[in-house]
Formats: C-alpha cells, structure tokens, sequence
C-alpha cells in the first residue's frame, strides 16, 4: 500500500453482525457443531460487556485447544460465508473513491485471509483481526499488522493509522454494532468523529448512554430491548445506500 496516497477519510468498521450476518465463532461452530450453543454462550457473553474478550477466547481455547485448520475454514467459507447486501460493492466504492477502509474486528485474520484470497471480500487495506488463527501464505504486506486483542484495541487501532495517513477526527467514520464496539465509539465521539450503528444491539446503546454518548446515525434495525436478532429484516437493507451518507460526511 502506498503510505504516500491522501485518502479523503477513513472507515473503521466492526465485521460480525455489523457487515456480515454470521458471527466471529460461527467458523468454529461449523467445524465442530456440537459446541455450536457454547460458543453462542460466549459469544453473547462477550458481546453484552459481562466478560472481556481475552476471557472468551480462553474460554474457546479451553473448548478447541488445536484451533482450526485451513481446510476447515475453507469448507465454512465455501458453505457459509455472507455479507449483508450490498457489502462488498461498498467495500470497493469506499477503494475506488479514496476512502481508508479498516475492518476492526475480533473475527481471526485467518478468515479474512482466506476469504480475499477466495474472492469473497475486496482486498481492503488494514484489516486488524484477532491472531488465535491466522495461517501461513504469501505475505500480505501491512495488512494483519494490527491485531486486536480486546475491545479497547480497536479505538488504538483506528488511532495509529489515522496518525500514519494524517487522516483528520471529522474525516473519520465508526461503525459498529454491539457493546463490544462501544468503547470505540466512546473514543469516537471524544475525538468528534463520526458514528455510525449498524444493525444497533441494545448492548451498544446502553454502553453509549452509560458514557453519555448519543449516536445520531443508525442503519439498519435497531434492536429493543429483549428482541431477538430477525435476520430477514436485517436482509432488506443494502449498505450501498451508506455512499450518500458517506458522501455528504466526507464532503465528496
């Protein structure tokens, strides 16, 4: 990547329930069904702030010590891979209109790794996932050089690239989803960036206002409180309705 390129701002967004349908564990969920409520236990544990994420990880780990192989990310790509619509063509229009896209995630670097590799999502620039599997290959260059470890890394994160690219607070746009993204938009919101929900969990939403913080912009449904997740609603948005949004917050 050209580290001399002017980008006319910068996305930082959250991956799981946020761009996509499926969640950070569904690969392991895939591998080894019989877990599958488990990891859906700590999954909505970790997303609802009652544990940090090191906490579910080792409780993953504990469950699968060995991790998956490529092969077994492979066959859940080939079988259960989805975005939202309209995702990877705004992945690419934010690319082709000078626009920093970061996926900030605690999905593993080993399923952004395969699924550039397969075609499935356009080879973004900076993707910071979590390391417990990433898999050798030809090198990537920058791309996996920042990793995240818990939920207060993503705000580090987007912070450091913004430095290296001299990329402006109000040239910033967060997105997210869950609690888990919520100390993100807090850090956000300081900065006077700005804040996009998407597909809001009340978990975000009470984290925000528990930091007096008002998110102006969702997109999306917007989850009440006990409601559980209606994919199929979820389903009718298409995120390529976010370029005029986008448009008029960069000033395109």
């Amino acid at each position: 990547m050209d580290k001399q390129q002017n980008f006319k701002g910068i996305i930082s967004s959250d991956w799981s329930e946020c761009l996509s349908p499926n969640g950070p564990f569904d690969p392991l969920a895939f591998a080894f069904p019989y877990l599958q409520k488990d990891f859906e236990r700590v999954f909505l544990t970790y997303t609802g702030n009652i544990i940090t994420l090191q906490e579910a990880i080792r409780a993953i780990q504990e469950m699968i010590p060995s991790g998956l192989t490529q092969d077994q990310m492979d066959a859940y790509l080939d079988a259960s891979f989805g975005t939202y619509v309209g995702v990877p063509e705004f992945l690419q229009w934010c690319l082709d209109h000078d626009i920093l896209f970061v996926i900030n995630t605690t999905s593993t670097q080993a399923y952004f790794q395969r699924a550039i590799h397969k075609g499935l999502v356009p080879a973004v620039p900076v993707i910071a996932g979590h390391p417990m599997t990433r898999f050798p290959g030809p090198s990537d260059g920058d791309r996996y050089s920042l990793e995240v470890l818990e939920i207060d890394d993503k705000p580090k994160n987007t912070a450091l690239v913004m430095k290296e690219w001299g990329i402006l607070p109000e040239q910033l746009i967060v997105i997210g989803d869950s609690g888990g993204d919520g100390p993100h938009f807090v850090w956000a919101h300081r900065q006077k960036a700005n804040l996009i929900a998407s597909m809001a969990k009340t978990s975000l939403v009470d984290y925000c206002r528990s930091q007096n913080v008002a998110i102006e912009r969702f997109f999306g449904v917007i989850y009440k409180p006990g409601q559980s997740r209606e994919l199929h609603l979820e389903l009718q948005y298409n995120f390529m309705d976010l370029v005029p949004v986008v448009s008029e917050i960069l000033h395109l």
